[in-house]
């Protein structure tokens, strides 16, 4: 299973592929989109290029956002909120499941604790996909939240699938 994960901002959205066979992971792909524009919807519409570009260049199966934290600058908050529409957008337009994590269950699939530090991240992000090279700490997050989707949505499918089977 191919695996987008989406550290959602507006000024820079982290974005990483990894395979999942099992619990093997692979690592594809990480960067970090930049938005560009004057205004906010030329911003935005940047992001949906860039990300639309990602999503045709690794065709994912699946993907996973993590939600956004709320802080006490409401106008920032909502430009964000604006930033992670455009991270649900994109692969729903591509007909893709989107599953969403708290950044706490983010790190604490990750790390072993939710509230771990950046740098704990990526560096338990580098143990985990070996040899990978991680274009900064918002990759280093969306490759966190993709190793999540990958535990995380694993069990919850295979969950789903039990239930299915024993209604039939």
């Amino acid at each position: 299973m191919r695996i987008l994960g989406i550290d959602p901002g507006l000024r820079n959205l982290g974005w990483g592929v990894i395979d999942a066979q099992g619990s093997r992971l692979r690592h594809v792909a990480n960067g970090i989109l930049h938005s560009s524009g004057t205004d906010l919807a030329r911003r935005l519409l940047s992001l949906h290029a860039q990300l639309t570009d990602i999503l045709h260049t690794h065709a994912p199966d699946t993907a996973a956002v993590e939600h956004t934290f709320v802080n006490k600058d409401g106008a920032g908050t909502l430009k964000l909120g604006q930033a992670r529409a455009i991270a649900l957008l994109v692969p729903a337009q591509f007909g893709i499941e989107v599953g969403e994590y708290a950044p706490n269950a983010v790190k604490k699939t990750v790390v072993g604790v939710g509230h771990a530090q950046k740098g704990q991240v990526e560096h338990m992000v580098a143990m985990q996909l070996p040899g990978v090279k991680i274009a900064g700490p918002d990759a280093a997050d969306a490759l966190a939240v993709a190793i999540c989707h990958a535990y995380q949505g694993a069990a919850s499918t295979r969950l789903n699938e039990a239930v299915r089977r024993a209604s039939a």
